[in-house]
């Protein structure tokens, strides 16, 4: 069930309908809401701190790993930081793919959006989440009032590897260097990842995505003075093939929705 602070920002019909299709069939919330009384203020949970992201130490000749580094550490601005990832051929996914996939939305939003990469769709369209999991996400993201301009989309593989399987560990070491600087250069309030890889690349973490869902997370991001709060969710593509996992994703949409409401009302 929607609060009622949130209906006026978001199309009902469309709310509507994502709740008919992940199953609801009644109008309960996790706790009584108060509707005689104005909103409370919203009180997110304290963010739990992770370690930076680890990565290679650079040594001895220059590896793809490292050259990835240098060139997203010389780039000051999203579009040198994308003409660096389409030059870059030190990943062999770019040999396979038809587009480069960088990113797609508002980069001054304040909401980030990372994702794990590319399917078929996205490959020949050159952005990310337009396929049936994308098309997934806008309707969850249009439940709490969220629309591709008011966040920023992009993967933490900008290739699809080939038949969509799940990047290699070496392919994510290899493009991971230019997700970090395109965070690094947006700086971004608030972070999403969706899915187990993308939380692990972002995080260093191996902890399972249901364990680490469902609270807010601080990132180190090398480049920003202070650490990026961040909502690991469970993955579009995975919730269209176990629907009873949504009932866990409609929980995250919810707080953060509260999260972002909070940040609004302490600027």
């Amino acid at each position: 069930m929607l609060h009622p602070g949130y209906t006026q920002a978001m199309d009902a019909l469309t709310a509507l309908r994502l709740q008919l299709e992940w199953g609801a069939d009644e109008a309960l919330a996790e706790a009584p809401v108060d509707r005689l009384s104005g909103r409370p203020a919203a009180t997110p949970a304290r963010p739990v701190a992770v370690a930076a992201p680890a990565l290679p130490v650079l040594s001895g000749p220059a590896t793809p790993v490292a050259r990835a580094q240098q060139l997203a550490a010389a780039a000051n601005t999203r579009e040198e930081l994308r003409a660096a990832v389409a030059a870059f051929d030190g990943c062999p996914l770019k040999a396979t793919a038809t587009n480069l996939v960088f990113s797609d939305g508002n980069p001054d939003a304040g909401l980030m959006l990372v994702g794990e990469g590319p399917g078929a769709e996205e490959d020949r369209a050159g952005l990310p989440f337009v396929g049936p999991s994308g098309q997934f996400l806008d309707r969850m993201l249009a439940s709490i009032g969220l629309d591709r301009t008011k966040y920023l989309i992009t993967n933490l593989i900008p290739w699809r590897p080939p038949g969509n399987r799940n990047p290699t560990d070496n392919e994510v070491l290899v493009c991971l260097p230019f997700l970090l600087r395109h965070i690094a250069l947006v700086r971004p309030r608030r972070l999403v990842l969706l899915g187990a890889l993308a939380t692990r690349g972002i995080t260093g973490t191996n902890t399972g995505i249901t364990r680490m869902r469902g609270r807010w997370i601080e990132v180190p991001i090398a480049g920003l003075d202070r650490p990026v709060p961040a909502l690991p969710m469970l993955h579009p593509a995975y919730l269209l093939r176990t629907p009873g996992a949504k009932r866990d994703a409609w929980a995250d949409l919810l707080l953060l929705r509260r999260t972002l409401d909070a940040d609004v009302n302490e600027s």
